[in-house]
């Protein structure tokens, strides 16, 4: 949280050089692919029309993914979401009746590649700006002026902050010193005077709930200067989800737990899971079918099993799954955790449940609303009424719609 709040006015470099990166990586592919590979009889406008759509597709994607960040993300995580990219683009190609208009092989390679120069694209823009700051460039120097716990790990984490935006040069507290910073270290009241004569960029102040009068003190020593003073709220005792600041009826508030899912973000999101779903149950159509048939010689009993789940909001629905155990598996011993070597599973649905093939037909609770693609797996109420109590901030899970990915 530190680290992001702090590079969240000088991100704006990494974020458009790694969007210019994903730009020239799926437009790149592309257009060396269509004069790479002999084609037959094609039409320039409608492959640049697919590659426009394909650049537009990408940054609306990973934009909601979460892949446009000040640091870098994991090796990787690019994936999903250029998957997501190729079914929307699937779903364009079947929407306008095109897709015999193009290459397969063109097509295919074009998956494949653009995602390896999607990765390697993002690897260089990385390494780049971490050796522009190496050399002294945007980077800021800041001081941390803070008290107890705050204070400490407030200096902690920016001084282990590993992409070299900040450079930490000094900590001033009228508390203990802290014994491992190598830094200059000073009284709070030596603050301004240390800031105004070491070109300091900004000044971070951490302070305690309960050292509102500190923090006055230190806010005032600064009133005359313009160097740029950033706030830590006090939150390292909570368990947050989503938290951020807002204004509201004209007063500045801290969102210490908000949903995630509001407004746009919540209608794009809906969209992308019931578009994925669709494509996802139209492939795999052939697949359920297969199963339905295995789970119906395997054991007497019903196709389907429906379990009652709760998600978003605490709101209880039914999830889907192909039956796995034996129709009266709970008859004798109520809400029991299913083992990964359970007795209670017939020899196919064993099988299922290794390889969660089991869990296929929760797309059709993405489709209902009931589910996301990607969130917390749902539990049962009977278990989440023991978890809420035994397992600190369970309950955030709730605040998000729950998924099948887990």
């Amino acid at each position: 949280m530190i680290g992001n709040a702090g590079s969240r006015d000088h991100s704006s470099l990494v974020v458009i050089l790694t969007q210019i990166s994903d730009i020239l990586a799926v437009s790149g592919v592309s257009t060396v692919l269509y004069y790479a590979i002999p084609l037959v009889d094609p039409d320039p406008t409608e492959y640049l029309t697919l590659t426009l759509v394909a650049v537009l597709s990408t940054g609306v994607v990973f934009n909601q993914l979460g892949l446009y960040r000040n640091h870098p993300v994991p090796l990787g995580a690019t994936l999903p979401g250029w998957l997501l990219v190729f079914l929307l683009l699937s779903l364009f190609l079947f929407i306008t009746k095109t897709s015999d208009h193009f290459s397969r092989l063109w097509y295919g390679l074009w998956l494949a590649l653009g995602f390896v120069a999607l990765e390697l694209g993002r690897r260089g823009v990385y390494r780049m700006i971490r050796s522009l700051r190496r050399a002294g460039l945007d980077r800021r120097r800041i001081i941390v002026v803070g008290a107890a716990e705050v204070g400490a790990k407030t200096l902690a984490r920016l001084s282990r902050h590993k992409d070299g935006e900040f450079e930490v040069v000094a900590y001033f507290t009228d508390d203990e010193p802290v014994s491992d910073f190598k830094g200059w270290q000073g009284v709070e009241s030596e603050a301004s005077s240390f800031a105004a004569a070491n070109n300091i960029d900004q000044v971070w102040l951490a302070f305690p709930f309960n050292q509102a009068d500190r923090l006055e003190g230190v806010l005032e020593q600064f009133k005359h200067s313009v160097v740029d003073l950033r706030l830590v709220p006090d939150l390292y005792g909570f368990r947050l989800l989503n938290h951020s600041t807002s204004v509201v009826a004209g007063l500045s508030v801290v969102n210490l737990s908000m949903t995630p899912m509001d407004g746009v973000s919540r209608f794009i999101k809906d969209v992308e899971d019931k578009v994925v779903s669709i494509l996802v149950l139209l492939a795999i159509s052939p697949l359920l079918l297969v199963i339905a048939v295995g789970v119906k010689l395997s054991s007497p009993g019903p196709v389907f099993f429906r379990q009652e789940r709760m998600s978003w909001n605490g709101r209880c629905f039914k999830m889907y799954k192909f039956r796995s155990m034996r129709n009266d598996a709970e008859a004798s011993t109520g809400a029991v955790w299913a083992t990964p070597d359970d007795r209670r599973a017939t020899r196919f649905g064993a099988f299922l449940r290794r390889t969660s093939l089991d869990e296929l037909p929760q797309f059709f609770n993405v489709l209902k609303g009931d589910m996301s693609i990607v969130g917390p797996r749902p539990e049962r109420p009977v278990f989440v009424d023991r978890f809420k109590d035994e397992i600190p901030g369970y309950m955030q899970k709730h605040k998000v719609k729950a998924g099948i990915t887990g």
